[in-house]
């Protein structure tokens, strides 16, 4: 529920900017997407990581926590939700929602808001559920991870129909060194994962038991210090990025779905 979302990122949202940073090469396929519409709708903004700088940015966030968060300089914030946008129809050149869109009450009812308020790309950045790649080891360790994410994330053929139009999706690889902390940032680093610094900005890690992250924890830093991880999944590690399942996918604003004609009566001749 909206009120959820609110209060989880009002919680666990302390520390959003400085463990949730941009990373410049997600960024990269994030502003490609965009391309040079404006200005930008950024749709459940959090502390505002990758708006794109040169053009005018709009924020709409819930959570009062994370737009405190939002530094000196960052574009103006309304307190909103994506069901309810509290723009006129075709306001803006482009929306996005990036790492959000899981935590939507009515998923069908934000996308339409994206799509009528902005008369140019829809763009969001999220995980394939289904992506041959997104099932990897932290969820050996954390399964609560697994299945809260299979819980809540929507399939991409579902984002497309529900977005309409000419739908474009390209996966992005989750480089080594991310320095966007969400929960695949750190397949690379394994350890960083026990620094509750690091996973307490991560809504998974922060959302799943408490009885489950400690067993996880546990036996994580257990294969670290005995080298089974290492031995287990070693070859990672000579890797410089992983496609973990997360894509961008945006819709083109030439192919906007339109609300069927009336039929105009013909007045009777004569």
């Amino acid at each position: 529920m909206v009120v959820n979302q609110t209060i989880l990122y009002d919680r666990i949202g302390q520390d959003y900017r400085t463990g949730r940073r941009e990373d410049p090469r997600i960024a990269a396929a994030i502003l490609a997407a965009l391309a040079g519409a404006s200005p930008v709708l950024n749709v459940g903004a959090g502390a505002g990581s990758y708006e794109p700088a040169g053009r005018p940015v709009v924020a709409a966030e819930p959570s009062a926590v994370m737009l405190a968060q939002r530094p000196a300089g960052a574009a103006p914030a309304v307190r909103a939700v994506a069901e309810r946008l509290p723009f006129a129809d075709d306001t803006f050149g482009a929306a996005m929602a990036v790492l959000t869109l899981h935590h939507w009450s009515d998923r069908a009812r934000g996308l339409a808001e994206m799509r009528r308020v902005a008369r140019g790309p829809v763009m969001l950045f999220l995980p394939d559920p289904l992506a041959a790649q997104r099932r990897w080891w932290l969820h050996d360790y954390f399964p609560a991870i697994w299945r809260l994410e299979m819980s809540r994330e929507t399939r991409l053929d579902e984002v497309a129909g529900l977005l309409g139009g000419h739908v474009e999706v390209t996966p992005v690889p989750i480089p080594a060194d991310c320095s966007d902390g969400f929960n695949g940032a750190y397949w690379r680093r394994p350890r960083a994962y026990l620094d509750p610094a690091i996973w307490r900005p991560m809504s998974a890690l922060a959302q799943i038991p408490e009885a489950d992250r400690a067993a996880g924890m546990s036996r994580l830093r257990a294969d670290l210090d005995s080298g089974e991880w290492h031995r287990r999944f070693g070859h990672l590690l000579e890797l410089s990025e992983l496609d973990l399942g997360y894509r961008v996918i945006a819709v083109s604003d030439r192919l906007r779905p339109t609300a069927p004609r009336r039929p105009v009566p013909r007045r009777p001749a004569g």
